[in-house]
């Protein structure tokens, strides 16, 4: 009898940046983050057992610091870039196990996680060894980890990408944040194959404009192996600009105008996506019956287009998306009590809003939101998102999304701001996100639909900084 064994993440990193994962020996890179700076860490590093210390060559370390130290038999490093040197030494120490697998990478604003988790899976069903890295969750050969970060710190990620070769896995497809780019998080890995899904207005907390931002987004095309499929939204403005700069780019799209792997689709206006593909002027059809909505047809059709380039048959394709069974907390459908219909998604930025929800408007004649935005994250987008709702659905429940250090009422303010007078009536205020549920819950009847916008497969609130349980699945159920 065969014993299962699960595949476990070490609890201790030879080098990282968090002291969670310090350990004897192991090496701390002091990072200056954007709230907390990593030297005020360095003694309980050095606590826990580390013996090197890497700092940036600028970093001051007072007089009592630097006597701490030389009681402990620790060496300092002072380097250039301490998230490039974060990089480097962790995909060192882990042997450079990106070097022996074959990663796909995935960006873009929308899409990203929905596009990765149906790509693993046809590779899955393809008969390969797969892994999974994402905002959701990641994945090792069907189990599961947690995820933090759309795309990990390095630490984790090469870690991670060991245990990926202890266990045999071919492919790995990895979500990559236009942050992760910036910061250096993916330093070191060489894509064989790209996909680009879109851009809009996103991450303005962290980038300066949206030029910044798309900048960011390019910098993995400087990342890819030669032969690297290259896939790029042909629709989209910004993924049009991609590809004229880069011309071994192939496209995949709707649009007459598309020169590449090009598809015709028919969305049931309750579920499944129904796609033909001319691929080498052949048309072949494919179906997929757990994902519904036009942004929707796109994620398939990337996630097919990079498959048949990686030369899985359309059958094998077919036969997996048959089998599909969707995203947590991508338009996850839950029927309440009464007959209404609640959808929990992720959505929480502008264009995010305006495909959910015209998605769901189609749906039904009565429809109500239910929405707050994230403390600390780009606010230009808040009275957009406000807008967005107020035309679209019937009632706006505005409450909290991760607060952080905000006031709630701050943000309730700056969301209502985009929303013109005429439009105000449909407004209801509710700081309490477990309340705002309840309320959208009583104000609905058969026939309703509910979207419950931002936190999508999230089972926390960050209020101040402190995270507390908070599932809006579980409050469903308990209607």
């Amino acid at each position: 009898m065969s014993i299962y064994i699960p595949i476990v993440m070490p609890s201790i990193f030879p080098v990282t940046c968090h002291t969670d994962f310090v350990g004897e020996g192991s090496c701390f890179v002091a990072i200056e983050g954007y709230t907390e700076d990593g030297v005020t860490y360095i003694k309980k590093a050095i606590e826990k057992g580390a013996r090197t210390i890497v700092v940036h060559h600028t970093t001051f370390l007072d007089d009592a610091m630097c006597a701490y130290i030389a009681t402990q038999n620790v060496t300092i490093v002072r380097v250039l870039d301490t998230r490039k040197s974060l990089a480097e030494l962790s995909a060192k120490k882990a042997g450079f196990p990106a070097q022996n697998l074959k990663i796909i990478g995935i960006t873009g604003t929308k899409g990203k996680t929905t596009t990765s988790f149906l790509l693993e899976h046809i590779l899955h069903e393809a008969g390969y060894k797969t892994a999974l890295i994402s905002s959701v969750q990641n994945r090792i050969c069907g189990y599961n980890f947690p995820s933090s970060l759309t795309t990990p710190q390095p630490d984790y990620l090469q870690q991670f990408l060991k245990l990926c070769g202890e266990n045999n896995v071919e492919y790995v497809v990895m979500e990559v944040a236009a942050q992760a780019l910036t910061l250096h998080r993916v330093n070191g890995i060489s894509f064989c194959g790209i996909i680009f899904t879109n851009f809009s207005h996103e991450h303005l907390e962290f980038y300066s404009t949206l030029e910044d931002y798309f900048a960011a987004k390019k910098i993995i095309f400087t990342m890819t192996q030669p032969t690297a499929p290259l896939f790029i939204n042909g629709d989209d403005e910004h993924g049009k600009r991609l590809l004229n700069q880069y011309c071994s780019a192939l496209a995949y799209g709707f649009s007459d105008t598309i020169r590449g792997y090009k598809g015709s689709f028919v969305v049931d206006p309750i579920s499944t996506i129904e796609l033909t593909i001319d691929h080498y002027n052949k048309n072949n059809d494919f179906v997929c019956s757990a994902l519904f909505g036009a942004y929707n047809a796109y994620n398939v059709l990337a996630s097919i287009s990079m498959a048949l380039a990686l030369n899985i048959r359309a059958t094998t394709i077919q036969d997996a998306l048959c089998i599909f069974n969707g995203v947590p907390g991508r338009l996850q459908e839950h029927v309440l009590p009464n007959g209404a219909r609640c959808f929990i998604d992720y959505a929480h930025n502008p264009e995010s809003f305006r495909v959910v929800l015209s998605t769901l408007r189609a749906l039904t004649s009565h429809l109500i939101v239910v929405f707050g935005a994230g403390g600390g994250r780009d606010i230009s987008k808040r009275p957009m998102m406000g807008y967005i709702a107020a035309h679209i659905a019937d009632i706006v429940v505005i409450t909290s999304d991760n607060p952080r250090l905000e006031d709630v009422a701050v943000i309730t303010d700056n969301i209502t701001s985009g929303i013109p007078e005429i439009l105000r009536h449909k407004i209801v205020q509710e700081p309490d996100r477990k309340k705002a549920i309840e309320l959208a819950y009583h104000a609905s009847d058969n026939g309703s639909i509910i979207a419950l916008l931002g936190k999508g497969p999230d089972e926390y609130q960050i209020v101040g900084r402190a995270k507390h349980y908070f599932s809006e699945r579980t409050i469903l159920e308990q209607l």
